[in-house]
């Protein structure tokens, strides 16, 4: 029998605020949130990345997403009010959080307050997975309660559809 993954911080808030998740379990390989969706047999529309996005004044920008989309930087920019944002490098990124590429959880990122979108295209789902802040565990929460912790704004911000 596997023994249960650590607690994480992302865990601990989501106690704290008494919200129902499910945690799930991989190999801390796993880097790519399309895979992490295979890996627990979930589809990759269900399972929801955390970019890492500085706007043109320096200011960090938060983006979930869908495992398989594209994010647009100019939509982004747009819902964001700034000029532009672009893509914290993966050093940046990990500076910035303090947690790794790969690991890095909206919910282990609260206390920032940092803006935080959220792809439209969550509003059709009931739960999402995003990472719990390490590497190889992810939580299956409801969006509303994502939504509602991470104080995250719904805004259309991926290329195409999903």
């Amino acid at each position: 029998m596997a023994k249960p993954p650590a607690r994480t911080n992302a865990m601990r808030l989501l106690d704290r605020e008494g919200v129902a998740y499910t945690v799930h379990a991989f190999s801390d390989a796993i880097r790519a949130a399309t895979d992490v969706a295979a890996a627990v047999g979930v589809p990759e529309s269900q399972v929801f990345k955390t970019l890492v996005t500085l706007t043109d004044e320096n200011v960090p920008v938060l983006a979930i997403i869908p495992s398989h989309a594209e994010l647009d930087l100019k939509a982004l920019a747009r819902a964001a009010g700034a000029k532009r944002c672009q893509m914290a490098s993966h050093r940046d990124a990990e500076k910035l959080t303090g947690l790794q590429v790969g690991g890095i959880s909206p919910l282990a990122l609260t206390h920032r307050g940092w803006r935080v979108f959220i792809d439209m295209s969550a509003l059709a789902r009931e739960s999402v997975l995003v990472s719990a802040g390490k590497r190889g565990i992810n939580l299956e929460l409801a969006v509303a309660d994502l939504m509602r912790i991470t104080t995250a704004t719904p805004a259309e911000v991926i290329r195409g559809q999903v």
